[in-house]
């Protein structure tokens, strides 16, 4: 019997287990791969939803721009309202990354979709949900940082922070400063109505980050999902399963097979991910300098809301970076767990040259393809490591100078 061509019946629920969340999340903003047979009408709302998410992101950050350049003359204001600016940066270079690399997400999902239908034991089945599990979990964790993070900035502490009075203004201070040049948000009702804009471009940044750090966590685990089944395939190379009748040409054919697609697809995650990556590292670095500059500058004044916060902020950032890291060094330790296992079987029992395959497997898993930041820094603990002993550098660089 030929295990390649047995299927499982119900991959598509697998799959949709798999990547249910991620779908959720990157729709409603209009970077899911649309599906072959989609309308010419679908393709037109989601090219239109490109264009709303993109103008709300820009007018955030034009407006919050000219607002330090033009409107603003104090320096601490303006150091308070560039962490802002750079996350709206930030967000926009990743979501029009998303929108350039549609196709390379579409290709992952297809490769995952293949992966599921071909599962061949209920075992391996197992392996794969559990995967898909702790991918779920993670988006939910950074869903609940991110979005409580935002919460706290975007609706709190806006609406619990005392009116400001200027001449004969008197107004709620916005969470995002808007230029003269737009609108004047100290008069009323602009005053009012920035507040629900803001909070709608906030949900759409929300999205955005937590889409990007769902789609690094459930493609990295589903190919460390896949790992472990070809480690339990090398388990069974020498003697075989009990229940199978196959030979041992057959099995090495697919575990070579198998680990050229695992590689395959960690090549095109990294292909995704790259530029993602690099936006993420240097922009959580920046903002978590700047949020524990904006904390320590204010914790004299006792606004415990405040600083709960940029509390909550530098959490997320730091959870947000510290996923990407930890599920890079988590696919590179699998990697090298392939060739432990590999080298840890009855190898010398195979008989003939069929044993040397086995080199190939070692050296691959040895110098396996990585994931990386813009290929300039390899995601891993360290990495995490380096990017918040940085923000703490460049935090003491700004109060040296600012002081």
């Amino acid at each position: 019997m030929k295990w390649a061509s047995i299927q499982n019946q119900n991959y598509k629920k697998d799959l949709n287990y798999s990547i249910e969340l991620n779908r959720l999340l990157l729709k409603q903003i209009g970077v899911w791969p649309a599906p072959i047979n989609v309308s010419w009408m679908e393709i037109i709302l989601y090219r239109i939803i490109n264009i709303i998410c993109t103008s709300l992101i820009g007018f955030l950050l034009i407006s919050a721009s000219l607002y330090i350049l033009v409107d603003e003359k104090n320096i601490e204001m303006k150091l308070k309202t560039i962490g802002p600016i750079s996350f709206c940066l930030m967000v926009l270079a990743k979501y029009w990354l998303f929108v350039i690399r549609e196709k390379n997400i579409n290709r992952c999902v297809n490769h995952m979709e293949t992966d599921w239908k071909n599962v061949k034991r209920e075992s391996d089945r197992q392996i794969m949900i559990e995967s898909a599990l702790f991918g779920r979990r993670i988006v939910i964790v950074s869903a609940a940082f991110t979005y409580s993070g935002v919460f706290f900035y975007q609706v709190v502490l806006p609406l619990t922070s005392a009116k400001v009075v200027i001449g004969n203004y008197t107004f709620k201070p916005l969470a995002y400063p808007m230029s003269k040049i737009f609108v004047d948000a100290r008069q009323s009702p602009a005053n009012e109505l920035m507040i629900p804009l803001e909070c709608l471009c906030g949900f759409v940044m929300n999205a955005v980050t937590v889409g990007a750090c769902s789609l690094a966590a459930v493609f990295a685990l589903h190919a460390c999902g896949q790992l472990k089944i070809m480690m339990s395939c090398l388990d069974n190379l020498v003697d075989g399963r009990p229940d199978e009748n196959d030979t041992i040409n057959d099995r090495l054919t697919d575990i070579i097979q198998q680990h050229v697609r695992v590689l395959s697809f960690v090549a095109f995650t990294e292909e995704l991910l790259q530029e993602i990556s690099l936006v993420e590292v240097l922009g959580c670095t920046l903002n978590i300098c700047l949020l524990g500059y904006n904390l320590i500058a204010g914790w004299d004044k006792g606004d415990m809301v405040s600083d709960l916060t940029y509390i909550a902020l530098i959490i997320s950032f730091a959870y947000n970076i510290f996923i990407f890291c930890y599920i890079g060094e988590l696919l590179a330790e699998e990697c090298k767990r392939v060739a432990e296992a590999t080298y840890m079987i009855d190898w010398y029992r195979i008989q003939g040259k069929k044993s040397l395959a086995l080199l190939l497997i070692i050296a691959m898993s040895s110098s396996s393809i990585k994931l990386t930041a813009g290929k300039f820094v390899e995601l891993s603990i360290s990495s995490f490591g380096d990017v918040i002993k940085a923000s703490v550098a460049y935090l003491n660089m700004l109060r040296t100078v600012t002081t």
